[in-house]
């Protein structure tokens, strides 16, 4: 892969427009702005991250997360231009000054295909099909799709949501530039090839979108077969990826913290490991000479000690190894491939994690509310899909956006618009449906 074909500002859906733009150094601040002002990402504000929303300690949801991926990505992008300029004259005057730009943007999306109540939402869709009620469907739909339902994936959905052309929109979906859309697919690759981990890039629907993307951009194939299609990363995954990393990691800590789950010697210990001894001093003695007395606010700057120290490693641990990168040779991500110091803080913080945020009761009961919300809706409005001419069946169609090919003749489209309508959910408005759907509550009238 080489970068001069691998940063393009060409639009999908609008490939025919291109030649006519001028103005092309905005085009990557467009996709940004176009994000912000969309109503999925609006939806964010009210999407779980990992803690219960809201609350009396306002914790992170998934827009303040994205917020703060899209600015830690800028960083990090801008850091790395400036570097291999330096180590690639040619680069300098070209597109791939902005790649921070398309980093940040990245960072705005890489979310928006989630669905309401976090990981259990995932779960509750991938089961409702792989070992739920839904498994019968297994027989009436094709084997790529039945992988993309029992493999359902918040990526593979954000890709679908910015590329799809929904009922009454335009080609090309959201219409984004390919360098911005290929840097928000983790794993480039279909549903089929998921493995233990279960995570792919694309549904079989947008799977002839990711490949155009992926050969104009010059993206390494290893498959082409669209049931198994599979590519190396695009280069800038690697950098959004890392910014995912240490916004969640590092943040789920800070907020741990705030609601007592982690006492202040549990969460200090855990920041300052990423120091040496001169380090940790540096800090300690920062906070002293500065009267920084308030717990709270000495954690949060330990934290921005720590993701500023990632950032910078992080950026080495690129330019280092840019050739491995772009030969689809680079193993693993960024933050594994850290020098052992660092690596070995990280994994600290996420067993901590595992232990004790990840299985703490606030976290526990919002999984389990969440995924049985999300089962009897999965239930009832895919019933209603497969056996559309049934009276109640009707009365929950009408209640689907016009963007949602429900009324589709093809079982497939109905079923994947039931998905496309429940991910796309807030978790208030999820709760909601389900209150209604099951007579627990009325409409105040």
């Amino acid at each position: 892969m080489n970068w001069q074909q691998l940063i393009s500002n060409k639009r999908l859906g609008q490939e025919l427009r291109h030649p006519l733009r001028h103005d092309a150094r905005s085009e990557f601040k467009r996709d940004g702005d176009r994000l912000i002002y969309s109503a999925p990402f609006r939806r964010l504000q009210n999407k779980t991250q990992v803690f219960p929303l809201p609350g009396s300690i306002f914790v992170h949801n998934r827009l303040t997360h994205s917020l703060e991926v899209s600015s830690l990505g800028k960083s990090l992008g801008d850091d790395v231009a400036r570097q291999l300029i330096e180590k690639h004259p040619e680069l300098r005057g070209t597109l791939f000054e902005e790649i921070g730009t398309i980093v940040q943007t990245a960072g705005l999306a890489h979310d928006m295909g989630n669905p309401p109540f976090g990981h259990s939402g995932e779960k509750a869709i991938q089961t409702y099909f792989s070992e739920g009620e839904g498994s019968y469907l297994k027989e009436k739909v094709s084997p790529g799709f039945w992988d993309d339902l029992t493999h359902f994936e918040g990526n593979a959905n954000a890709f679908r949501l910015l590329t799809h052309r929904f009922v009454g929109r335009r080609p090309g979906g959201y219409a984004m530039t390919y360098s911005t859309l290929a840097s928000i697919v983790k794993y480039p690759f279909a549903s089929s090839m998921a493995g233990e981990h279960g995570k792919f890039g694309f549904f079989q629907s947008e799977a002839e979108v990711f490949r155009r993307i992926a050969t104009e951009l010059g993206m390494i194939c290893n498959n082409e077969n669209r049931s198994q299609l599979s590519y190396c990363r695009y280069p800038l995954v690697y950098l959004m990826e890392a910014a995912d990393d240490i916004c969640y990691e590092i943040m789920d800590i800070e907020d741990s913290h705030k609601l007592k789950i982690l006492t202040f010697a549990e969460t200090s210990d855990l920041l300052l490991g990423f120091f040496n001894e001169d380090g940790r001093k540096h800090i300690l003695q920062r906070l002293k000479d500065e009267d920084v007395t308030d717990r709270n606010e000495q954690i949060v700057y330990m934290r921005a000690c720590v993701v500023g120290l990632l950032e910078h490693e992080c950026v080495r641990t690129f330019v280092e190894h840019e050739e491995q990168i772009l030969n689809g040779e680079f193993k693993g991500s960024l933050i594994s491939n850290m020098s052992e110091p660092l690596r070995q803080a990280y994994q600290r913080c996420v067993k901590t994690s595992y232990a004790k945020i990840y299985q703490s009761k606030p976290v526990l009961d919002v999984e389990l509310s969440g995924y049985k919300i999300m089962e009897t809706l999965m239930q009832t409005l895919v019933d209603a899909a497969v056996h559309p001419e049934k009276f109640h069946s009707q009365q929950l169609i009408k209640r689907f956006s016009s963007q949602y090919d429900i009324h589709s003749d093809d079982l497939e489209t109905r079923l994947m618009a039931v998905v496309d309508y429940i991910s796309g959910m807030t978790d208030v408005y999820a709760l909601d449906v389900y209150q209604k759907i099951n007579g627990i509550a009325l409409p105040i009238v």
